[in-house]
């Protein structure tokens, strides 16, 4: 046995699981009734082992060069075993290089032009796809388990409920929803809350999707959904209440600021935002270590930046706006992903003849293990802290101290949460 080998054999017996490799000569390594079997076609992908680079190994099960048996989520619990350190340490710089250079590279990647490339790469893979795995209304975003027994699908109308009561939407407002998806909080609005929604997305496909179901459910004059990104819409006056959901990891570090004061411009004075997104898990990494943000940047991602959210705070604040609660669904969004691959794993067959349909088989592999890695490996960090989630409610203050329920509220905000939370259905 080579030092290598060795060293990996070493490797396998500290793992919380079971895990057998198959190396290109054919020998095998590890024990004969492992949970999960790595069976590797050329030599330099074990050396991902050795190093604990997951997002190699990753990217090696992509490629086709590594095939995995066994249960996504016992494959998972190996990759945490083999990583060498904090992954979201393991990434912290904070020096002024380093930062120059993130903001040039955000910069960059953040044009008009790229933005529309890279949503449309994740997002307008296969509707049928995203189908399979997703609830019945395609909401592609954290729930809100608000009960311990909740289906996915019950959890996802209580997020949308969620996010309209903190928002306070009445009959007759006109309620933006910057990243509208598939419809699911747009249309909620408008049938639960009586609103006049507009949305906007750079997905075609979900453009689409959304006009055939404005137009089914009755809804044209009052829901619109438009094909522009956020700092191409020009309104005639403000809204009265903003969502964004799973939108703001698209914007670039470099330029959330000024996505922050074009939200503000969007919204009437007194009235509120809701800010829903992932953000960091560490103070001042760019990525994940190990490799696992290089893999997400090219396979699922590309562009997607996190923000801690006291660094959101402070980009939102240095825009004008004031917020006035903020909410961690941290462990929701690993709840809901684990739900989301399961799903997908009970369904790789049909998976697989939807994208095959789409690009042929070959593509059709490699996306599919993208995102069972990409599912699954994001549930993981989730669970353990490693990345996070906040909804971040705030004002555009309008400067009167007599506006709202009590002086110097400056909008419409009651400054409690009781109106959130009373009378809620089950």
């Amino acid at each position: 046995m080579s030092m290598m080998q060795e060293r990996i054999a070493q490797r396998l017996a500290e793992l919380p699981v079971p895990v057998v490799l198959q190396l290109p000569s054919g020998e095998r390594v590890g024990p004969a009734n492992a949970a999960v079997a790595l069976i590797f076609k050329d030599a330099m992908a074990l050396a991902t082992l050795a190093t604990g680079q997951i997002g190699a190994l990753g990217e090696a099960i992509v490629e086709g060069r590594v095939r995995f048996e066994g249960r996504i989520r016992d494959l998972m619990a190996a990759a945490v075993g083999l990583l060498p350190g904090d992954p979201v340490q393991t990434q912290s710089n904070t020096g002024w290089w380093a930062r120059t250079l993130r903001r040039a590279r955000s910069l960059a990647t953040h044009t008009i032009e790229r933005d529309a490339k890279q949503i449309q790469f994740h997002y307008d893979v296969s509707d049928a796809f995203y189908a399979l795995w997703l609830d019945p209304r395609r909401v592609y975003s954290c729930a809100y388990y608000r009960e311990p027994g909740m289906t996915l699908a019950q959890a996802q109308e209580a997020k949308l409920d969620h996010i309209c009561r903190k928002l306070m939407l009445q009959p007759g407002e006109r309620f933006l929803d910057i990243g509208s998806g598939w419809g699911g909080l747009l249309l909620w609005a408008a049938e639960h809350y009586g609103v006049d929604a507009t949305g906007i997305t750079l997905s075609k496909n979900q453009h689409a999707h959304v006009q055939r179901l404005i137009e089914e459910r009755g809804l044209t004059g009052r829901v619109r959904v438009e094909l522009r990104d956020y700092r191409q819409l020009e309104v005639p006056e403000p809204f009265d209440k903003v969502a964004s959901v799973g939108m703001f990891e698209h914007v670039g570090r470099a330029n959330m600021v000024a996505y922050f004061k074009t939200v503000r411009h969007l919204l009437r004075p007194g009235g509120l935002v809701m800010n829903h997104g992932i953000t960091s898990g560490g103070l001042d990494n760019a990525q994940l270590g190990a490799g696992m943000g290089d893999f997400i940047e090219k396979y699922i991602f590309p562009g997607g930046e996190l923000e801690h959210v006291s660094t959101v705070l402070h980009d939102m604040s240095a825009a004008g706006l004031e917020m006035v609660d903020a909410e961690n669904l941290r462990p929701h969004y690993a709840r809901t992903l684990w739900a989301w691959s399961d799903t997908l794993e009970a369904r790789l067959d049909e998976a697989r003849a939807v994208l095959s349909a789409n690009g042929g088989p070959e593509r059709a592999e490699r996306v599919l293990q993208a995102y069972r890695l990409y599912l699954a490996g994001c549930a993981m960090s989730f669970e353990r802290g490693w990345i996070s989630l906040h909804q971040l409610l705030a004002t555009r203050p309008d400067g009167s101290m007599e506006s709202g329920g009590l002086r110097g509220a400056q909008s419409v905000y009651p400054f409690n949460r009781g109106y959130i939370y009373d009378k809620q259905e089950a």
